[in-house]
């Protein structure tokens, strides 16, 4: 699903010489901080607000944590795919519809 979307990734950062600074650590560090920019879009606004003067900032803050996610996955070995599947099986198990439809509290609060 993401084999392509990450090989031109890679390439873009391999051209680029890159991969020197892509450590977990510092991906998990450029990860935290745009989901950081992406917030900032929404600071002192409604989300409706946020989004009607920020949509194409939204856009590119959401696709500069994906691309971290990516690369960070690829970086440690992690098959992204998979591992998203693992964990919406994870939370249909923590969050029954039964327990949890309209609701917003935490599993624990079930």
């Amino acid at each position: 699903m993401f084999d392509s979307l990450i090989n031109e990734i890679l390439s873009f950062r391999d051209e680029r010489n890159w991969k020197q600074f892509h450590n977990p650590k510092d991906l998990a560090i450029s990860l935290s901080l745009e989901a950081s920019e992406l917030l900032e879009n929404f600071q002192w606004k409604t989300s409706e607000e946020g989004i009607v003067a920020n949509r194409e900032n939204i856009k590119d803050e959401i696709a500069d944590v994906v691309i971290y996610a990516l690369l960070m996955s690829n970086e440690i070995g992690i098959n992204l795919e998979q591992a998203i599947k693992e964990k919406v099986r994870k939370n249909k198990q923590k969050y029954p519809v039964d327990k949890s439809f309209g609701s917003r509290k935490k599993y624990t609060d079930l």
